[in-house]
């Protein structure tokens, strides 16, 4: 899945996104002869992932999450209650300075002050795609880096209003968000709808992945990574199991 690691310093970004795995040629959700939920072999497959749902479809995750929030903060439950935030931020692209640099530079701000957030370059080291054909959606895990750079010179080629909501629980966050895409001031836009799932602690991530197995550090900690990434597979297959239908 992943075959380099960028030089550079920055933050692993582990995602789940919720969407369609879709044939390029018919441009249909793919039809393939198995039963259960499979990983993709990259690149086997001329295929392409969509994560736009539809608003109504939106809005049934917003009412799933909000009734998850809400029983979390009930006297007696068990766990930790989710967490909400609700953000509105905007996104500029801008090209590399390198010529041998594809990967565009991103510009986070605040959508009301105007408060630069973060300045990076987002690498994908790769992605895996698993195909639900027992649900009416699939998913996605994306592994990136995301690399703090200097603020960008010139024009941006596009910017992205991200109206989102966040809803965090313990080691995962999953946001839900409505984007708003524009090249340009007076080109059309285009509003897209997505729920991901994310890794909160990239740090804690990489901790763990380095004891794992590890002979020398109680079996806690050498199994931590092992419950992490189970309880990301897990919270995912939850996502994708609610997804009625809607999907573009």
């Amino acid at each position: 899945m992943i075959h380099i690691r960028p030089d550079g310093q920055g933050a692993v970004e582990v995602e789940a996104k919720v969407g369609i795995l879709k044939d390029k040629h018919t441009g249909q959700r793919l039809q393939l002869p198995v039963l259960v939920e499979t990983i993709l072999t990259p690149n086997s497959i001329d295929s392409r992932f969509e994560s736009n749902m539809t608003l109504a479809q939106h809005k049934h995750f917003n009412s799933i999450l909000n009734n998850l929030k809400t029983f979390s903060a009930q006297p007696g439950h068990t766990s930790a209650p989710l967490e909400y935030t609700h953000l509105h931020l905007v996104d500029t692209f801008y090209q590399p300075d390198s010529t041998r640099d594809k990967d565009k530079v991103r510009v986070t701000r605040d959508e009301k002050s105007g408060t630069v957030l973060e300045c990076m370059q987002k690498v994908r080291l790769g992605n895996l795609d698993v195909y639900s054909p027992k649900r009416a959606a699939d998913w996605r895990i994306s592994v990136n880096m995301e690399i703090p750079v200097p603020p960008p010179i010139g024009t941006a080629t596009l910017t992205r209003k991200k109206d989102r909501m966040s809803y965090a629980h313990e080691e995962f966050t999953i946001d839900l968000t409505q984007v708003t895409s524009s090249t340009s001031p007076t080109s059309k836009s285009e509003v897209l709808h997505e729920l991901e799932l994310e890794v909160a602690r990239p740090d804690y991530l990489l901790s763990t992945a380095s004891k794992r197995g590890d002979p020398n550090v109680s079996e806690t900690e050498r199994n931590a990574f092992d419950e992490l990434i189970r309880a990301f597979v897990n919270n995912a297959r939850i996502l994708v199991r609610n997804a009625g239908e809607g999907w573009q």
